[in-house]
Parts: C-alpha cells; structure tokens; sequence
C-alpha cells in the first residue's frame, strides 16, 4: 500500500548538513543517481557531493540488475567520496560501513527490528525482509574516487519487488527528511572514522560493530559467486578485508569478497 508522503525538504537538509558534506543537491527525477554522479566525479566534482533524486527511473543494483521506486515513496541518495590516503584495497569497507551507517539512522529513528546482510542489504521486521540495498561504484581510477548508492524503502515498496519490504510495512511512520538527515550525518562520521584510519576497519571499531550489526553472521548461508559457482555453508565471520568467512561441510573456511547471499537458515533458528 502506497502512503501519502511529504516531498523531502531540500533547503532543510542542507542547512542541517551544512561542513559534514560539500554539495547537497535535490532533483525531481533522474535516471540514476549513481550514473549521475560517476560522470560528476568524472568532470571534477568535490569530495563528499551528495545527490538526492525524488524519482529514480532507472536505479542501478549490483550485477547490472535495475529497479524503479514509485516517486516519493522512498529514498534513493548517492555520494561521492575522494578518500585520500586510504589504499584502493581497503575501499571494500565503503559498502559496509555504509550499511552500518544506515542501520544506525534507523535505530535512531524508530523502533523497527533491523539487521544487515552481507554485502549490501539492510533487513527489516521479523521476517527480515529486505528494505534497502546498497551499491558502491569506483569513479575515477586516476584520482581515487568511490560514488556510493543507497536506495530505501520508506512509505512503499517497489512493486517489482514482491519479496521486499518498507519503514511503513513494518508500522514505523517517519519523515523522510529526517531519515535522511540521520542517515547522512551517520555516514559522514563513520567514513570520515574509516578515512581517519587509513582504511583499517579494526582501528576504527567499523568491523566491531558491523559485525554487531550483521545477522548473516551465524547463519547457513549459500553464496551465489561471480561466474555461477555457488558455496555452501555457515557465514561464521567478517574479515579485516570486509571478506565473509565461510566454513562448509567439510570444515574448509574460504574467505569470499563478493557474492550474492541467500539465508537458509538465519542464526538462531
């Protein structure tokens, strides 16, 4: 069921995010807002440029898959990042710490039963249900960029996801503005922890608390890995790398960095 909603107020989020980020730009409608800014950093725009779109028409998840979010029913925010000094090799962390930065603001504004699985999906209700997905894109290979993408589900799902699920669903009524607000301001204290730390995750209690955060960890799992091979096992830990750490039924423990995760069983059960 689709809710009325209140646009997002863009003067409002920028004077409440006036020195955590450079740039604060809101549109009615736009393709992607990831693309958009990939091509921004291309041209030269600064670090820490944030895009906000109220319709996506054509938003971008991992593995080339697409999805559209009917206007005004959710959140779909991009940013753009310049992390001097962290190695390229430790830019894996971004769509963590991301995802913990959202399950913060969620904590912060409702009451909402909410977890992450690993990589990129922020669960909700008891039914853990998918309500957020999250896709990290490097910008520029010559000035170390990385465009990070976030689309929420707030008053609707989308109706091309059938298993998804929203804020609203699972009986949290808040405003957008103010998740967002939370959200960003969440993100730019956990990035800056990470840029702070050159990138190591340990330092800056990011894989602590990820894993804190994480209800993939504990559960039997299967991973569908790039190239169609699948692993079979349960998800016992995340890494110094941001790498899930699978032990299958013959004791081997691998270490994979990217995959798409199904939960057989989730820990507990």
């Amino acid at each position: 069921m689709h809710r009325t909603v209140e646009p997002l107020d863009a003067a409002a989020l920028r004077a409440a995010l006036t020195g955590a980020w450079a740039q604060v730009d809101v549109v009615d409608r736009t393709g992607s807002t990831n693309a958009d800014l990939l091509a921004a950093a291309a041209a030269g725009a600064p670090d820490r440029t944030v895009l906000v779109a109220e319709h996506q028409e054509a938003g971008r998840g991992r593995l080339a898959r697409t999805w559209v979010a009917p206007p005004g029913t959710g959140i779909t925010v991009s940013v753009l990042l310049r992390p001097t000094g962290v190695p390229p090799a430790r830019f894996a962390w971004l769509p963590l710490l991301t995802g913990l930065a959202l399950l913060d603001s969620i904590r912060a504004v409702c009451d909402v039963p909410a977890g992450l699985k690993w990589p990129n999906d922020l669960l909700l209700g008891a039914g853990q249900r998918k309500a957020a997905g999250i896709l990290a894109e490097v910008a520029d290979a010559v000035r170390p960029a990385v465009v990070v993408g976030v689309g929420l589900n707030v008053a609707a799902s989308p109706p091309d996801q059938p298993g998804a699920t929203s804020l609203a669903d699972e009986g949290a009524v808040v405003d957008r503005t103010r998740v967002l607000t939370t959200f960003l301001d969440r993100l730019a204290e956990r990035e800056a922890q990470w840029r702070d730390g050159r990138g190591d995750a340990e330092s800056a209690r990011l894989r602590a608390d990820y894993r804190a955060g994480c209800v993939t960890l504990g559960s039997e799992v299967r991973v569908e890995l790039p190239g169609g091979a699948a692993l079979h096992g349960i998800a016992e830990d995340v890494d110094r790398d941001g790498r899930l750490l699978i032990l299958d039924a013959a004791g081997h423990r691998r270490a994979v960095a990217a995959g798409d995760v199904v939960h057989v069983r989730p820990s507990g059960s």
